[in-house]
């Protein structure tokens, strides 16, 4: 029997905590938790970046619940806490959170990472990214429902 658990799977135009995520995930039983925070930084391939613009498919937010339980399914112990950001975000802004808790620290890496790989590749979110120049570049469109 599987005993993991979503505890939360959000998108949001809300601000992000890495804190209210790691509060989130952990539980007694569990002796590690490992927290993932995307945050926006100042370059992209050589280019300086001003701001990002992230776009979610009315499906997103059930994606991410999926992406979660697919997640939990397949490590067994795990308590997953997992929210991506839409709407305008500045530099230094958490654009997505993620964190595991499992008794063990393995577990709650392998989880975490599979976690984020798979949202990144998985829910229909999208950025637009404002660079110093004044140009534009769409990321994630192209491969996107």
């Amino acid at each position: 029997m599987n005993t993991s658990e979503v505890v939360h799977a959000t998108v949001s135009a809300e601000p992000l905590s890495s804190a209210e995520a790691e509060h989130g995930a952990w539980s007694p039983d569990c002796g590690a938790v490992v927290l993932f925070s995307g945050i926006v930084r100042n370059h992209d391939d050589g280019k300086s970046v001003t701001a990002l613009a992230y776009s979610a498919h009315p499906t997103a937010q059930s994606v991410l619940g999926e992406v979660a339980a697919r997640i939990a399914a397949k490590y067994d112990g795990v308590r997953i806490w997992v929210a991506h950001r839409t709407g305008d975000l500045e530099i230094g802004d958490a654009a997505l959170v993620a964190a595991v808790a499992s008794a063990h620290r393995g577990t709650a890496f392998a989880a975490c990472s599979e976690l984020v790989d798979t949202v990144k590749a998985n829910v229909p979110i999208w950025k637009e990214q404002g660079f110093t120049d004044g140009s534009t570049e769409w990321v994630g469109v192209s491969d996107r429902p």
